[in-house]
């Protein structure tokens, strides 16, 4: 072996320890599950416990694989601009402007064009001599009372443009909170944002609230239990409806009077338990919605106490024992709002200590304190609603003034939901509510028949380049295909080592790689060749081949790694998955094929051992 080769043979073996050391954690996960997935489901449970640290540690270093193979969800979200043009408003019960922002909403969903430009033009259609800076002048340094309708459409996109990034951040957070391995949150276009979980397949609304929730948390004191009550007859009898039934003949002959009979489609769908109490009534699951529609009449709304609304309990109630239907409270709640979530240091799952029942535990900061305390003393014995993204969680009963800043939440579905609950909490509130459009599950069966399709394709592609490189190049072929396995266990092992995820179209790129990794042999071989052919030894064509086909090996992968780079950058979802590979495969073809070989050749040739040929 040539002196200099020394440290070649150092920095192959050391290459190979290092991928080995990294790709170990997938191996060993690997017959990790296999012996779990042969346990009994009880001690599966049990070993999975035990072991929670060790298996957690081989999941965070194994070969991360994409929503495409591991199977997940893929979800697309989109900022309610509306919703934040209205909260940036100075005057947000104006008529005008509502009617812009309602009717700039339906043109752009209509036409799938930007909702910013639509309400614009609907405001500018109501009024040409209107100005936008009437509204919006008050909320930022950057506007006055002349900025022009161009310059306000300026601001209102750097606001849409902050909202979106910061929901991309907390987003994130909640994701990252929420365990999963590898997600993808990427902004797309004005006011979308992308989001893959690879592994979340089998529980989607869980994960469709992480990702809706606003975190919008207020404390608000309740309605007067004796005016709401008061209140419910009134809307009751609004809904009242007398219908004449035709008279009929009895067995006599004689025809009887017609009767008079009261419908009231409200009272056929509330449940009164009696009584004045800050419920309004009970609504069966399945017609809340249209409990909505009824009560949400102006003419109804004016019959509300003043400065009272009704909101949803966010927990249905079975109301008797063993009962299968599920009734939702329906709550009076002042509009005023008293505190909001602003004011949250701290939030943690907790349980209560009298019942037992999983909640959420939050701390305030010392400004938060001081209105809480202010709040619970002025309180005392009457209800206060903990109302979260519109839907009251708790109410409880002040029962003493709280002076240390801690409240909770209660009425919780389990722990998983108060969980849940902390890490919205914590991640902060989004700047505007987002909407779901678009959904996708992918099953971890297909993920499996990916995978297998996958590896297959691979295995047949290597198959086919080994024999040709066999046949037509002989000694030399069989060190390319020596060199080629090992570029493929070098390319995992990049992957693996910085945690990038390997998803169908980065198969492609390695079934790419394999025709790419021999390309800069057959250079080799045949400028090798030709050298034979000119005359010159077999050691003197080994170095002259090697050399002289370096430049053009270098031409052609450098720039390839240049194009892939740009696919990464400037790519989304499989492209960048495609361009990772590609960059890995470059990388390790070229220090098979031109360290390795060289490696192996000189040692076939030292003291001319063996009759190397090359075709």
């Amino acid at each position: 072996m040539k002196k200099s080769n020394g440290t070649k043979v150092a920095f192959i073996v050391g290459f190979i320890l290092l991928t080995g050391y990294y790709l170990s954690f997938s191996v060993r996960l690997w017959f990790e599950e296999r012996h779990i997935s042969s346990l009994p489901e009880a001690e599966q449970i049990e070993y999975r416990f035990a072991n929670s640290d060790r298996l957690d540690n081989l999941r965070a270093n194994s070969l991360n694989f994409g929503l495409d193979l591991r199977g997940g969800m893929y979800v697309t979200l989109e900022l309610a601009t509306h919703q934040l043009i209205g909260e940036l408003a100075r005057d947000q019960a104006d008529d005008m402007l509502t009617n812009a922002i309602s009717a700039g909403f339906a043109t752009s969903r209509e036409n799938n064009t930007d909702v910013l430009d639509e309400f614009i033009a609907e405001f500018e259609r109501q009024d040409p001599n209107a100005r936008l800076s009437r509204y919006f002048h008050m909320n930022s340094d950057e506007l006055t009372r002349a900025s022009s309708n161009a310059e306000v459409r300026d601001y209102l996109n750097r606001q849409r443009n902050d909202a979106v990034n910061r929901a991309v951040e907390i987003i994130r957070n909640r994701i990252d909170r929420f365990g999963v391995t590898e997600p993808s949150i990427v902004r797309q276009g004005a006011n979308r944002i992308v989001v893959e979980l690879p592994g979340v397949d089998d529980d989607e609304d869980r994960v469709r609230n992480l990702l809706r929730g606003t975190a919008r948390l207020e404390f608000r004191t309740m309605a007067n239990p004796n005016e709401l009550r008061s209140s419910y007859e009134r809307i009751l009898s609004f809904f009242n409806v007398q219908e004449t039934v035709e008279a009929e003949v009895d067995e006599d002959g004689e025809e009887q009077e017609p009767e008079v009979v009261v419908t009231n489609e409200l009272r056929d769908l509330l449940v009164d338990m009696g009584g004045a109490s800050v419920i309004f009534a009970y609504v069966h699951e399945a017609d809340t919605a249209r409990v909505n529609e009824l009560l949400d009449q102006d003419q109804v709304q004016r019959l509300l106490p003043p400065n009272v609304e009704l909101m949803w309990s966010a927990r249905g109630e079975r109301l008797s024992e063993g009962g299968q239907r599920s009734f939702y409270p329906l709550l009076g709640v002042r509009t005023n709002i008293e505190l909001t979530g602003e004011v949250i240091t701290d939030a943690r799952p907790a349980f209560d200590p009298q019942t037992n029942a999983p909640e959420v535990s939050m701390t305030m900061n010392r400004e938060g304190a001081r209105r809480w305390s202010m709040i619970t003393a002025a309180n005392i014995d009457r209800p206060v609603a903990i109302i979260l993204d519109g839907f009251v969680y708790s109410f409880p009963v002040v029962r003493s003034q709280i002076a240390n800043g801690r409240s909770s939440i209660s009425g919780l579905g389990g722990l998983t939901e108060a969980e849940d609950l902390v890490n919205i909490l914590l991640s902060g509130a989004l700047p505007a509510p987002l909407e779901i459009i678009e959904e996708r599950t992918v099953g971890a069966t297909l993920g499996e028949a990916s995978i297998r399709a996958g590896f297959n394709s691979a295995m047949v592609g290597l198959f086919l380049v080994a024999i040709f490189m066999i046949m037509y190049y002989r000694t030399g072929g069989g060190i390319a295909n020596i060199a080629l396995i090992l570029n493929i266990i070098f390319i995992l092992g990049i992957l693996a080592a910085f945690k990038a995820t390997l998803t169908l179209p980065g198969i492609a790129g390695i079934v790419l790689t394999i025709g790419m990794a021999v390309d800069a042999n057959v250079l080799i071989f045949d400028r090798i060749r030709e050298e034979q052919r000119a005359g010159k030894s077999l050691l003197a064509s080994i170095d002259s081949g090697y050399s002289n086909a370096m430049s053009a090996i270098l031409d052609a992968n450098i720039t390839t790694f240049l194009t892939a780079v740009i696919l990464f950058s400037f790519g989304m979802g499989p492209i960048k998955g495609f361009a990772v590979t590609l960059m890995a495969g470059i990388v390790a073809s070229l220090f098979s094929a031109i360290i390795i070989t060289r490696v192996i050749v000189d040692w076939l040739t030292r003291n001319k051992q063996f009759n190397v040929s090359f075709g």
